[in-house]
């Protein structure tokens, strides 16, 4: 019954095979916890999380497990809790671990039929898009989403496209630099839009692990679940495609 509205738009057999899709998030922080959310909520039954970070108490503004209950709790475990107590039936993988060059082979990435790349580190980020594109899998990646207002400007691109994020230039300049290419095209998510920050807020106190962050940004809730929900629109309707 949890399905019956996804089922009665979508049918019998699509709904069957968003169940039996296997799906890898990495990064589960303002856009990738809403992925996670919105393609249990639609059926998704295999599903894999990973995310080295323990919940922040500045996370609690956008992040979906954010909670003054969950400060320095491993984010990916209470996700993966979350996420069970609305489909019990659901195998979630919840793996605390960076994805980087030294982890990366521990990564079978052609297992997965979607790989969704949430990640904001710009070197990790590259090699995982790499990687992904290097093997039969498809990929969707989410470029920044943080210093964003308005959610009317949010839109998909191929990542060649992608028109006004500073961080799809970095990585479109990385990528030429070092001569290693994506060997796929793949979508993107992301938005032209570009404010700055105001203000100077107190740092983050709770000692909570942040990686590989050049700077922090103000980022907002409205943005980075839309952020989410696209991205996991772009599986669902890839789904329904095939």
């Amino acid at each position: 019954m949890a399905l019956n509205r996804v089922e009665r738009l979508l049918g019998g057999d699509t709904l069957s095979k968003i169940q039996h899709a296997k799906i890898i998030i990495f990064g589960v922080g303002g856009v990738g916890s809403w992925t996670a959310e919105a393609l249990v909520r639609s059926g998704v039954r295999y599903l894999t999380i990973v995310d080295a970070d323990d919940v922040a108490e500045s996370n609690i503004n956008r992040q979906l497990m954010a909670l003054h209950s969950t400060v320095n709790r491993p984010k990916v475990e209470v996700l993966k809790a979350r996420l069970l107590d609305i489909a019990p039936d659901a195998e979630i993988v919840a793996v605390k671990k960076l994805y980087n060059a030294d982890t990366a082979s521990e990564f079978e990435l052609q297992d997965y039929d979607y790989v969704i790349d949430a990640i904001d580190s710009l070197s990790d980020k590259a090699l995982l898009i790499l990687n992904a594109t290097a093997v039969r899998t498809k990929l969707y990646s989410s470029m920044g989403a943080a210093l964003k207002l308005d959610p009317q400007k949010i839109q998909v691109a191929e990542f060649w496209k992608v028109q006004g994020c500073p961080l799809a230039a970095a990585l479109r300049h990385k990528f030429k630099r070092s001569g290693m290419m994506p060997r796929r095209k793949f979508k993107c998510v992301y938005s032209p839009e570009l404010l700055a920050n105001v203000a100077d807020a107190p740092q983050d106190k709770s000692g909570a692990m942040s990686f590989n962050k050049v700077r922090i940004n103000g980022a907002l809730c409205h943005i980075t679940g839309t952020f989410g929900f696209f991205m996991a629109g772009l599986v669902i309707e890839d789904i329904c495609k095939g």
